[in-house]
């Protein structure tokens, strides 16, 4: 389709105008790469063009999915359809619904904003074929995205991705393409999900209390309800951001990993005496954990949090289960959740980065059933049976149950991260970023590594592998061990190193935590110079 026919038929009256005013130069470029599935689905700026999120893409590529399922002989069969609050996803998340519709599919949407978890759940809790998640999770405020469930709430994977991407290719100028209005659903099944997830806590008795943010996100008042759901009444949030807001205008970047993100939420914290904060990413597909040390309040990395709720989940399995049970992690996490899991008698996955693989972990394992995932982003899989994907809610519960326990055992979770390094050894992480000024140097680089990789990093000698898209460097003695992994971005021009350091444990738990930090140091320098 020439960029003419695209203005020409383009649904959206604003983003029309917008097209036609641009430059020959600068409309072209719209038109070179269409925007495709990645990670967690289609994902990019709000504005026209089909090489980003508008209503003409939604348009066709809920016209594509409609077809692919059609093909599959799914027509007529329910599909479920959700948003966020960005900019853009009330519009979207309507035509995705109506689009589905003309099509003949049973389609179940709602008129608010959901959490991304409610769509997974949704999906498999009703037996749909599909769901349809308009989010762009944690992107800056310019963004959004189409995330797709099939196959019991399981995000797509190829060919599904290529095969919709090829539908879309000859799909119906976005105009054309018939709609028909659907009569939003009831809040019965986001009722369902509050009730499933308050069965995560395990823990009679013990109070605990909690701050939140919803990171100015959509999870907050359901989070709030799942709490209250589980036992825990005594929840206080950050007011500035917890109203649904697509401007974010309190984090310059609605992530809670970024430096800053969480200051508000470790200051309510601190001020209401907290015994654990939790940061909700604007989806509530993640979740980050803040905790009380002798030195003031601090976030939790991905894979602290990692170890501790595999490590809980693990050891609360009824006698007999961890035999038939799986934990997965991801190739760019901590490898330290294989030992937690070979400790307890379970096995162990490392799949490749993303919860499409992480959530299939078992899927090729007959007789094992996977039990718990994460990745190092802070998204864990908390209930699988419920929910097959990253779940901030659920994972927030769980881990005010883990803190509950841990209070009425007098313990702490500093105290619990301690036992775990005398258990395995410690176990340090980091992640360096570095950008490119495109995907082309992103690639030499990651190439450069692959034929010359350093021949050592912090005085180990190296061995270098590649597997995917992704290039592995290991080294080691018999007290120190060291692992970079080295992958492109998903979404960005830039590649990303993400460090760890195990360091064995005699007697002396800060000893060893010294000499960690100190090899971690070394391999921080040492990357940022590739």
């Amino acid at each position: 389709m020439t960029p003419e026919d695209w203005i020409a038929h383009d649904p959206d009256p604003v983003t029309a105008a917008e097209l036609a005013a641009l430059d020959h130069d600068e409309l072209a470029a719209r038109f070179v790469q269409p925007l495709r599935f990645g990670t967690a689905g289609l994902r990019g700026p709000v504005r026209g063009g089909p090489d980003a999120m508008n209503l003409a893409v939604v348009s066709r590529a809920s016209w594509a999915l409609g077809r692919v399922l059609t093909d599959r002989h799914l027509g007529g069969s329910t599909v479920v359809v959700g948003r966020d609050a960005r900019h853009g996803s009330a519009q979207f998340a309507a035509a995705a619904a109506e689009i589905l519709a003309a099509q003949g599919f049973s389609v179940i949407t709602w008129e608010q904003p959901v959490p991304t978890p409610v769509v997974a759940f949704a999906v498999r809790h009703t037996g749909a074929a599909a769901g349809v998640q308009i989010t762009a999770s944690h992107n800056p405020r310019t963004d959004n995205g189409y995330k797709v469930y099939l196959d019991g709430g399981l995000q797509i994977i190829s060919p599904t991705d290529r095969e919709i991407e090829e539908a879309m290719a000859g799909a119906p100028p976005a105009d054309q393409i018939a709609r028909l209005p659907v009569q939003p659903a009831d809040t019965a099944l986001m009722d369902a999900y509050v009730a499933r997830a308050a069965t995560l806590r395990r823990t009679a008795g013990g109070k605990t209390r909690v701050a939140l943010t919803a990171m100015h996100g959509v999870g907050g008042e359901l989070a709030v309800r799942a709490l209250h759901a589980a036992g825990f009444d005594d929840v206080h949030t950050v007011t500035s951001q917890f109203d649904p807001d697509p401007d974010f205008p309190t984090v310059s970047f609605p992530n809670p990993e970024e430096p800053g993100a969480a200051d508000a939420l470790l200051e309510l914290a601190g001020r209401v005496d907290a015994d654990i904060a939790i940061a909700l990413d604007p989806d509530a597909d993640r979740c980050a954990v803040g905790i009380p040390t002798v030195d003031g309040w601090r976030m939790l990395s991905g894979d602290e949090t990692g170890w501790l709720l595999g490590d809980y989940i693990l050891s609360i399995l009824p006698p007999g289960q961890a035999a038939v049970s799986l934990v997965a992690s991801s190739v760019v996490s901590s490898q330290l959740l294989g030992a937690i899991a070979a400790h307890h008698g379970a096995r162990h996955v490392e799949t490749l980065t993303g919860f499409k693989w992480l959530a299939r972990a078992d899927s090729d394992l007959p007789g094992r059933h996977l039990v718990y995932a994460y990745e190092e982003a802070i998204g864990h899989c908390i209930d699988p049976a419920a929910v097959r994907d990253k779940d901030g809610i659920s994972a927030a519960i769980l881990a005010c149950d883990l803190v509950t326990q841990l209070g009425v055992q007098g313990d702490s979770i500093p105290v619990a991260l301690d036992r775990l390094a005398l258990r395995h050894g410690v176990h340090t992480t980091a992640a360096v970023s570095r950008r490119a000024t495109d995907n082309g140097e992103a690639a030499a680089m990651l190439t450069r590594l692959r034929t010359e990789p350093p021949p050592e990093l912090a005085g180990f000698a190296l061995t270098a592998t590649a597997h995917a898209d992704a290039v592995f460097l290991r080294g080691g003695d018999g007290q120190t061990s060291v692992r970079v992994v080295v992958r492109p971005s998903g979404t960005e021009p830039k590649v990303k190193c993400y460090i760890e350091v195990g360091q064995a444990v005699s007697t002396d738990l800060a000893a060893a935590r010294t000499r960690a930090a100190a090899v971690q140091e070394q391999l921080v320098e040492s990357v940022r110079t590739w």
